[in-house]
């Protein structure tokens, strides 16, 4: 008799231990635990893209927009501005990527391209 009872308290604590373990392990996998939101590059609003004008110089440029993230290698006419947002948690919404391209002739701002719309005045130099 002795000898059951012990083998039932084995094999109650065994149940208990694996429950344990698979609640742990399914937990682990789930989706509530907190992920942060990993902001990288240069974060540019459309109000900062509009208060550019063509022909601007570089030094211009940058104290609009900050320091470009990338500058071409083999070119320094050819600014990347480029913002990632990679969201932890999928209810925040949708992973964010935009980037701006900026060419410049002659030290002076000649087209943009990119993510954002051209403003009404970009084709006004500032000069003028």
């Amino acid at each position: 008799m002795p000898a059951q009872i012990y083998n039932r308290y084995n094999m109650k604590s065994a149940y208990i231990i694996i429950i344990l373990v698979t609640t742990l392990f399914t937990t682990a996998c789930s989706d509530w635990i907190f992920r942060i939101d990993v902001p990288q590059g240069n974060f540019l609003d459309q109000k900062d893209v509009d208060r550019l004008r063509i022909e601007m110089t570089k030094e211009q440029v940058e104290f609009v927009l900050g320091n470009a993230i990338v500058e071409d290698s083999f070119s320094s006419d050819t600014w990347y501005y480029i913002y990632n947002m990679k969201r932890g948690m999928s209810k925040r919404g949708e992973d964010v990527r935009k980037e701006l391209i900026l060419k410049f002739v002659d030290g002076k701002l000649s087209s943009m391209t990119g993510d954002f719309e051209e403003s009404e005045e970009f084709s006004t130099p500032l000069d003028a």
